[in-house]
């Protein structure tokens, strides 16, 4: 059975064919699934869609694309929602992102330290976006050493990996892992211990080859489960096994 430790099945992409494809996913081997929330209302929906499935799970956070519209309201929401709903297991997806720079990069760092305070406070790990912000991000973590969890979508060197998995983070790939030019996210594939890897979508997002261009799903996850067994050496059976039971060590599920 696989963990798809990071799925957006909240997004409009999957309005028209939601619980269709609910319905089929355990059927295709999918046993886990994470779905954080982006901003308060994807939040608040993925929460509904976890109460509504037993194998769904969820996080509350505000992205660092929605870094604007954090105050102390939206915090108070997402404190209590990780507090009254057992189906909360982190907070995210949160962190920086200087690709695009849609909101400031100073208020994406204060927004960051707001919701990596608020998982100090609540002991949740914390699903973590990173884009072109590797020095950022690793001095704001340093202020929080309390705080662990998962870089979503990894994009960093396998050095940056090396030494994040030495502090307790785990590092996640997604369907990046089978592209051709896919060279440094290799190299930290082959570099860090098995235990810290977990594997995960990002659907409806970086579909896996052959699907690369299509709308990505959880279906599509024994992909990213299959090339890392063929880089590590092990069947695709076993890399099944032991990303699902880092995903659960992560979240604590």
């Amino acid at each position: 059975m696989l963990f798809d430790t990071h799925a957006h099945l909240d997004d409009n992409r999957f309005e028209d064919d939601r619980q269709s494809l609910l319905k089929r996913l355990p059927e295709q081997g999918i046993g886990l699934l994470m779905n954080p929330g982006c901003d308060l209302r994807s939040s608040q929906a993925a929460c509904r869609l976890a109460e509504e499935h037993d194998w769904i799970y969820t996080a509350v956070g505000s992205h660092p694309d929605a870094a604007d519209d954090i105050g102390d309201e939206v915090l108070e929401a997402y404190r209590q929602m990780a507090r009254e709903n057992p189906k909360v297991k982190a907070i995210g997806e949160i962190g920086l992102d200087y690709h695009y720079e849609d909101v400031p990069r100073q208020q994406q760092m204060v927004c960051f330290r707001k919701q990596m305070e608020l998982a100090r406070e609540l002991d949740l790990p914390v699903i973590l976006h990173e884009r072109e912000a590797h020095e950022d991000a690793l001095a704001i973590l340093k202020e929080f050493p309390q705080v662990t969890g998962v870089f979503h979508c990894y994009s960093g060197s396998a050095e940056m990996a090396k030494y994040l998995v030495s502090k307790g983070w785990y590092i996640g790939f997604t369907g990046v892992i089978t592209f051709k030019n896919a060279r440094k996210l290799v190299e930290t594939a082959m570099t860090i211990p098995m235990d810290r890897m977990v594997i995960e979508t990002d659907c409806p997002y970086m579909a896996p080859e052959p699907y690369r261009g299509r709308r990505n799903d959880p279906g599509y996850l024994y992909r990213m489960a299959e090339k890392l067994a063929e880089l590590r050496g092990v069947s695709p059976e076993r890399m099944q096994e032991i990303t699902m039971e880092n995903g659960k060590r992560l979240y604590r599920i």
